[in-house]
């Protein structure tokens, strides 16, 4: 029985996944079956950070309106803010009261006025 030439179809798969994992480090870019395992774990951790940085934005976006709120009144606090956001039907977001907080204080404290009014 003559030799069968085997392997076109599994170095293509090899070389597709080594594209991937081509910037990562010693191994992990290298060898086959590390380089299986690295990818399986880039991709969870992608997957898993998406997540996580809508948790961290929505964090920032509320500390930076907690901190300009606080620095008007005493006892005014974001909470309350949202509040009587969601009380007057005023309907923005938390990132759009960020930058508001961030470029133009006073628009800010113009709007926690009127909302108390």
């Amino acid at each position: 029985m003559t030799r069968t030439r085997r392997g076109y179809i599994a170095r293509r798969r090899r070389t597709k996944i080594r594209l991937f994992t081509s910037s990562f480090r010693g191994a992990h870019s290298r060898l086959t079956r590390t380089i299986t395992q690295q990818k399986i774990r880039a991709l969870v951790s992608t997957h898993r950070d998406r997540d996580r940085q809508k948790r961290d934005f929505r964090r920032l976006w509320i500390a930076r309106i907690n901190a300009v709120i606080r620095e008007s009144r005493a006892s005014y606090s974001y909470s309350r803010l949202i509040h009587d956001l969601y009380k007057s039907q005023l309907l923005l977001n938390r990132k759009i009261l960020a930058q508001i907080a961030i470029s133009n204080r006073n628009c800010l404290y113009m709007i926690s006025n009127e909302i108390i009014k």
